[in-house]
């Protein structure tokens, strides 16, 4: 049996880390249609080239409801429907502190990492809405362990624990034609960017790459294909009966903190 037979499904941050496996897992569970959406035109050539048959691509920004309209209407005049919604798409902070920040990362940057992890994810959920409940259809939510624990910066922190009781209200507003879940991963090596507004002048844009077997009581490398699986749950008819529910791959994280109290 593959869990996602005939559904057709809307993804941000479609073209790197766990996004790009998120898309290559749920065309192996059957999806009958993929709408990979990112910000870098070169990545959704290199997806498109692997996975031409069921998958079309959207170069937007997800802060833009136009751009995430037309994903929408994308793949309904291509694929007929829309079934999911997977919002993936995030910045970090640069692991700023309050006392480092200045008027511009204030400003400036604490908008670019609202407005991409939060203010994006709603934009992208007012977009699908119609066609989902259309279809009783669900959405999915890239959370993080920062949704529950420190471990970057203020803004990102802030922008991840505000995801986390985003997709908890859409759960409870959309319901009960739509299910809203989440996952949270933990620091898993991907090309995940900071906000260019954060960054110094000059400074290495090369995205840092966070994990590693010492960070966590699994003592074992976390890649993006260790979270796939999860995606592929919430997006089934298999978790039918959950919403407003978090899973969270996070080899441990929540238990080492807990036991640091």
């Amino acid at each position: 049996m593959r869990w996602l037979e005939n559904k057709v499904v809307f993804i941000t941050g479609a073209g790197e880390g766990i996004g790009k496996v998120v898309v290559k897992r749920f065309l192996e569970e059957g999806a009958a249609g993929i709408v990979a959406f990112d910000l870098v035109e070169e990545r959704l050539a290199a997806l498109q080239a692997a996975h031409e048959d069921r998958l079309v691509t959207v170069c937007g920004d997800v802060r833009n409801l136009e751009d995430n309209q037309k994903a929408v209407e994308l793949a309904v005049s291509r694929f007929c429907r829309l079934d999911v919604f997977v919002g993936n798409a995030g910045v970090r902070d640069g692991r700023k502190r309050l006392e480092d920040m200045g008027e511009k990362e204030l400003n400036q940057g604490f908008d670019d990492v609202f407005g991409v992890n939060v203010k994006g994810y709603l934009i992208g959920a007012a977009a699908a809405r119609e066609e989902l409940i259309k279809n009783k259809g669900c959405i999915v939510l890239t959370l993080s362990t920062s949704s529950f624990y420190i471990g970057s910066g203020p803004i990102y922190t802030a922008s991840k624990h505000a995801a986390l009781g985003l997709m908890r209200a859409l759960a409870h507003e959309l319901a009960p034609d739509v299910r809203v879940n989440g996952v949270a991963p933990s620091g898993t090596p991907t090309s995940f960017a900071d906000a260019e507004s954060l960054l110094e002048p000059g400074a290495d844009r090369t995205p840092a790459r966070t994990g590693g077997p010492n960070s966590n009581i699994l003592k074992r490398q976390t890649e993006p294909e260790d979270h796939a699986a999860s995606y592929v749950l919430l997006a089934s008819d298999q978790s039918a009966v959950m919403t407003g529910s978090v899973i969270n791959s996070d080899a441990g994280r929540g238990v080492s903190v807990a036991s640091q109290r």
